[in-house]
């Protein structure tokens, strides 16, 4: 049984005690007359402003995953888990070009989620089922994995016991961690990630500007850094027969890298999440200036990353490669700076974890619930809702980390990847053009759905031969020969076959839905006239709605 770190627990402890006092005095943050609807709850009064959307998207972006599990893909395997720097590079030009577009458009119509935006654009409420479908079950194991971030962070300060421990007092911190982000999320809703991401976001600036100059310094400088690094990469693997890793990727890897950080940048502003961050924005202008400042974050996650050299050449050895992070900031940081770095990770999973479960549930109560079940549900009974399934969506993934491997998870991370990708046409297309037929779209959809979860089902484990299937996210592209992200050729055949069968069904004149929306929408800005007019009674006149 590991000891317990009291000196971080305590700094751990007394962070986590504030962020929880901030996040149900949330509730009371320009708080609405009226807040049962999910303008405010789901939304935060779409009122956010531009360093507070920065913050939130930060927060929501950039994860307990991220901080653990980008420098714990370098610590295992080198040059190849960089990826995530040039993907979140390609993604905020990507980004300026449509969601100013989606936030107006939405603005206008009282749009809370992408599946109402791809009902109202293509009149299927088939199609944006499909959407609303996937956007959840991608959310899911990615909720799950801020868990397993808390719990690597608990597991390295010795809280719970060991592995022989009775199994309720092992995970008993976990649940009360769970408990407590449930209850402030079904307070306040968006506006506690909103206020929390403040202290999240400072606390992970400062201890990463804190290990890139402090950890170098104890370990001999960036020279002895790489030379160590490169040595140990460059050891065969038993399992495998070949090098664990190298510092830069070689010629093999190249397909690779590339397919999965384009389409890494492609998926990232589909999932849920990352559009209810964008929708609580009080203008397109705010949503402008965030795409040009966001990148800020890219340059941390660079130096995040290389804290997996860090951590191989300060001999940290761990069984889970996800504790390597939290054990190096152990083993190099005083125990007071440890607690502070902890605090940092698990911050980062309260803030995206809360997002999500919103998003999530948001997703459920407008195109699942009220399309569906109750198509006359008011305003309050849609938050209601909204309420109880973001409470469902994080005991969901709190049994998945409890019940399964921490690997499994990360697998449906990745599967999870795959699947909102194939959203793209329909949310990114339907903002530019009305030509793709929203039955061709569905069946692109479903060829990239059925494509990228057979391939990646297919895929065994690297490490771990008793795994066969869900073993990554990477396989030989068909046609090509060469190694590749499977969600984009899974993309490709998507938009393929949309274009194919719109093609068909425009020559055979298929009906087309109603399109709710006029091109003036998509540059619509708060303030302009008729913007509020079409707003639904519980929304309009909110504050920040106009």
């Amino acid at each position: 049984m590991k000891d317990v770190n009291g000196v971080a627990l305590g700094v751990f402890l007394f962070f986590f005690v504030a962020v929880t006092v901030m996040g149900f005095l949330a509730a009371r943050w320009r708080a609405a007359e009226n807040a049962n609807n999910l303008d405010e709850w789901g939304l935060g009064g779409r009122s956010f402003g531009t360093w507070i959307t920065w913050f939130l998207l930060g927060g929501d972006l950039y994860t307990a995953y991220t901080f653990v599990a980008v420098p714990a893909a370098i610590y295992a395997a080198g040059a190849s888990g960089f990826f995530a720097v040039p993907y979140t590079i390609l993604v905020y030009p990507l980004i300026f070009t449509f969601l100013p577009r989606l936030w107006s458009v939405s603005h206008k119509h009282g749009y809370v989620t992408t599946s109402d935006f791809v009902r109202g654009r293509f009149g299927s409420k088939g199609l944006s089922l499909a959407v609303a479908v996937t956007g959840i079950l991608a959310t899911m194991p990615y909720i799950a994995l801020q868990l397993v971030g808390i719990q690597a962070v608990l597991d390295v300060m010795g809280v719970g016991g060991g592995e022989n421990t009775n199994w309720f007092i092992k995970d008993l911190p976990l649940l009360i961690a769970f408990g407590v982000l449930a209850a402030y999320t079904y307070s306040s809703g968006l506006r506690a990630p909103a206020l929390i991401a403040f202290v999240k976001d400072t606390l992970i600036y400062i201890v990463i500007v804190v290990a890139i100059i402090y950890i170098p310094i104890k370990l001999g400088g960036f020279d002895d850094i790489f030379a160590k690094a490169g040595a140990a990469l460059s050891q065969e693997n038993p399992t495998t027969g070949q090098p664990r890793g190298a510092l830069a990727s070689g010629e093999k890897q190249q397909w690779g890298y590339a397919t999965l950080a384009l389409g890494s940048a492609l998926a990232l502003f589909m999932y849920p999440h990352s559009i209810t961050a964008t929708l609580s924005s009080r203008s397109r202008e705010v949503i402008r200036r965030n795409t040009t400042i966001l990148p800020l974050y890219s340059l941390m996650l660079g130096l995040l990353a290389l804290l997996g050299f860090m951590a191989i050449a300060a001999g940290v050895k761990v069984d889970n490669g996800q504790l390597a992070i939290p054990q190096l900031f152990e083993d190099m940081f005083p125990d007071w700076f440890t607690g502070v770095a902890f605090a940092a990770i698990g911050i980062g999973a309260l803030v995206p974890a809360a997002i999500m479960s919103i998003a999530a549930a948001n997703l459920f109560t407008r195109n699942i619930y009220k399309d569906f079940i109750k198509p006359d549900a008011t305003p309050e009974q849609e938050t209601k809702v909204s309420k109880l399934v973001s409470l469902m969506v994080k005991v969901g993934a709190l049994v998945f980390v409890l019940g399964m491997d921490k690997t499994v998870a990360i697998n449906f991370q990745l599967l999870g990847g795959i699947w909102i990708l194939q959203t793209f046409p329909a949310l990114v297309g339907g903002l530019f053009t009305r030509w793709f037929h929203r039955w061709a779209l569905l069946a692109g959809w479903a060829v990239g759905m059925v494509y990228g979860t057979l391939a990646a089902y297919g895929v065994p484990s690297p490490v771990n031969p008793d795994q066969k299937h869900f073993g990554g996210s990477s396989k030989e592209i068909p046609g090509i020969g060469e190694i590749g992200y499977i969600g984009l050729t899974a993309f490709v055949l998507n938009v393929v076959v949309t274009v194919v069968l719109t093609l068909v069904l425009r020559a055979l004149k298929a009906p087309d839905g109603v399109d709710e929306t006029s091109p003036s929408d998509y540059t619509a800005d708060a303030g302009d006239p008729g913007v509020e007019a079409e707003l639904p009674p519980a929304t309009a006149g909110a504050p920040g709605s106009h």
